[in-house]
């Protein structure tokens, strides 16, 4: 196995507001690889130049940063420009999924159901966006995860604040109509049309409130894999989310989260391109209910590594 895959880098820590979480992930990856039998190093790139990843003489690298230059397209562009094959989806995907703006534009041209939103900034009337989105509703960063920065409004005098916190991380905000409903959550592996989903994931968050703390460090959250739905709906669910994954053109694997409403349909909200691989983390759990085991999972994805720009004129 080592002598497969060479010397590997686990990318994790990174400059990002997820960066505590991206260590548990990263810390998490690379014990799994080294107890398949794979040469894994970690590599902090908060803490370190590329100049120091140019000079490792990885063979490929597994991504475990979680939010901007790791998870945004960034990294994935540096190592394009190294030529070192690295996890998950290439430069334009990585960059279009963490902007939730423009996934959900995306989205709505492939006829694929997200709720209605509106972008929000410093010139925008705010009081007159729940007349048009209706209460309550969701503000949050686009370019944040990790509900880092979402506020849910519940009435007028609350917009003022809720965009204040957004404002700390974007310059442009989302504001979105909030979906009553049960949330649930889709891993995704493969590529193109070998993408394939892992089952549906339902998430009980106590008083519905799947916050940070709840996400990564509480035991209170519940889960229930794969979630308790008719057969018709998880198979409609997991068909959004394969198409939602490859609309986006992403690859390797990634995670597509939704609410469903009350009558059953399902909401797209966003698509993660570099899922957490923490003890609480959602993929790992999906990938235990169909038999595969965390190691195998890591080794699954490393697997697929690869640089994604390609030049006919340089291969020629």
């Amino acid at each position: 196995m080592s002598k497969q895959f060479g010397k590997v880098g686990v990318l994790y820590g990174g400059k990002s507001a997820e960066r505590e979480v991206s260590l548990m992930s990263g810390k998490g990856v690379q014990q799994a690889l080294i107890s398949a039998g794979v040469d894994a190093h970690l590599f902090d790139t908060g803490e370190r130049s590329l100049a120091e990843l140019a000079a490792e003489g990885f063979d490929r690298v597994f991504i475990a940063l979680h939010g901007r230059y790791g998870e945004d397209g960034t990294i994935q562009g540096a190592l394009e420009l190294l030529g070192i094959p690295y996890t998950g989806s290439g430069p334009m995907a990585s960059a279009l999924a963490m902007d939730k703006t423009m996934t959900k534009r995306i989205w709505l041209q492939h006829g694929l159901p997200t709720p209605d939103f509106e972008v929000l900034d410093a010139d925008t009337e705010l009081r007159l966006v729940p007349d048009r989105l209706s209460l309550p509703l969701i503000i949050k960063p686009p370019h944040e995860g990790s509900t880092v920065g979402i506020t849910k409004v519940v009435g007028y005098s609350d917009m003022k604040e809720a965009y204040a916190a957004a404002a700390r991380f974007d310059a442009e905000v989302l504001a979105e109509q909030f979906i009553t409903g049960r949330e649930l959550t889709v891993a995704v592996l493969g590529s193109g049309k070998s993408a394939r989903a892992l089952p549906v994931i339902e998430i009980a968050a106590p008083g519905g409130n799947y916050d940070y703390e709840h996400k990564y460090f509480s035991d209170d959250t519940q889960y229930f894999c794969p979630a308790t739905l008719p057969p018709e709906v998880a198979e409609e669910v997991a068909r959004i989310a394969v198409k939602a994954y490859q609309t986006l053109g992403c690859e390797g694997w990634g995670r597509a989260d939704f609410i469903l409403d009350r009558d059953n349909r399902p909401w797209l909200l966003e698509m993660n391109t570099s899922p957490g691989m923490t003890g609480h983390s959602l993929v790992p759990m999906a990938a235990k209910a169909v038999g595969i085991s965390y190691a195998d999972l890591c080794v699954a994805i490393l697997s697929e590594a690869s640089c994604k720009v390609h030049s006919p004129a340089r291969n020629a």
